[in-house]
């Protein structure tokens, strides 16, 4: 038998102010907080935990995806590129530094090797606060988002929760960034949940004999969540769209679900110790350093925007462009991004940033990534800074800003 309870009426208080509220810290908040910040506004960005960087360094993601096709074109520049740069300003792990792209390799040793690199988690997060915190960007950790106060189609305040109690911030417009489209969520605009779900994972690092190493730990497969669709075996039942009621390797969460989302991680954890364990046995010198502090959501709930991007689109010129992404997962495929999946009619100060964008399920495992998320995240700052309702943004003026700042916007 469902109850319920009424909690009273409350007034809170407005505690605080800024011209863009960027909630979600992760590398599409960050991209965008450093944009809009450059762009002369009064940010805040809110952020539930108390670290930046969200999957990249949190969740121990820490391969910086290609910024190229493959085929040795660079398709990426910009924030997406400076925040690469910066991930790996005190060296590059396993060995993973981009030598061919940064210091003018030929065309055969960019084709094979792609701009990717793998970086250290804990000091990109240190040097990513440190850089904000120059471009004046007000940082709320431990702050949640948990509900919205509109004027009309416009969001007036953000109600945040943190230590202090619940509290309002008046807002002049709002970039979604907490990965989950959260904040579209509580405003009304319209959205969508990723049909498949996500699969149980986690990354630790470990020490073993002196050395230290990080291993993707998937319960299925190593990094299952990570392979294309087009290449998993069709056996694989897991990616059937079923809800099950224990959560063992055959479990699919939304990731929007707050029991669901607590017992998938417990699980994860009871099936990573497993592995350590299991090493630990043959080898005593084989210890955890560090593990993921966050689930590993990659696609659970997106807005529905004024465009709906799909991964048959590739070269396709996009008039509206604001960036461009490869396909991390293969050689070849190029994209331009869209103004059009980063906002709806909905809710009109509001934008959309990294995995919150408008795509398709099959653009969705693109997009999600760290390149792709500060190209959006990049352009939704910028945007932020250009005005307030982003049904009637100047895209000519959005693109020439870009430009200006190295974004490439067409093939």
């Amino acid at each position: 038998m469902s109850s319920y309870i009424v909690e009273p009426e409350r007034k809170i208080d407005v505690a605080s102010s800024c011209d863009v509220l960027v909630a979600g810290g992760g590398i599409a908040g960050i991209a965008a907080a450093m944009a809009a910040a450059r762009g002369g506004k009064r940010v805040t960005l809110v952020e539930r935990e108390y670290s930046l960087g969200g999957m990249a360094t949190l969740g121990l993601i820490t391969i910086y995806l290609p910024l190229c096709d493959g085929e040795g074109n660079q398709l990426i520049f910009g924030i997406g590129e400076e925040l690469l740069k910066l991930s790996i300003e005190h060296g590059a792990e396993a060995n993973l530094y981009p030598d061919a792209w940064l210091n003018g390799g030929s065309l055969e040793e960019r084709i094979k090797n792609r701009y990717v690199t793998q970086y250290n988690p804990h000091l990109f997060a240190l040097r990513v606060e440190a850089l904000l915190g120059k471009l004046g960007v007000t940082i709320l950790y431990g702050t949640m988002v948990c509900a919205v106060k509109k004027d009309g189609d416009a969001i007036s305040h953000v109600i945040v929760e943190n230590k202090s109690g619940r509290s309002a911030i008046e807002v002049k417009s709002v970039i979604d960034g907490t990965g989950d489209a959260d904040v579209c969520h509580l405003a009304g605009a319209k959205t969508a949940l990723h049909a498949k779900g996500n699969g149980l994972a986690s990354w630790y690092y470990y020490i073993q004999s002196g050395e230290v190493h990080l291993k993707m730990f998937g319960l299925a497969d190593v990094a299952q969540g990570e392979v294309p669709d087009n290449e998993k075996a069709e056996a694989d039942g897991q990616y059937k769209n079923a809800k099950v009621a224990t959560l063992d390797q055959n479990v699919r969460f939304s990731g929007v679900d707050g029991d669901e989302l607590s017992r998938a991680v417990i699980a994860a954890h009871e099936k990573m110790f497993e592995d350590i364990e299991k090493y630990h046995k043959e080898d005593k010198s084989y210890l955890p350093v560090t593990t993921s502090t966050i689930p590993l959501v990659r696609m659970s709930r997106r807005l529905v925007g004024e465009y709906t991007m799909d991964d048959s689109e590739d070269k396709k010129f996009m008039k509206d462009s604001i960036g461009m992404t490869g396909d991390w997962r293969k050689k070849g495929p190029a994209y331009e991004l869209p103004f059009g999946t980063l906002y709806g009619k909905e809710v009109t100060n509001l934008l959309a940033a990294g995995r919150d964008i408008s795509v398709t399920d099959g653009m969705w495992d693109i997009t999600r990534v760290i390149p792709p998320c500060a190209v959006t995240g990049e352009a939704a700052g910028v945007a932020a800074a250009m005005g307030n309702d982003f049904t009637k943004t100047n895209i000519p003026e959005l693109q020439e800003r870009l430009t200006s700042a190295g974004v490439k916007l067409h093939f």
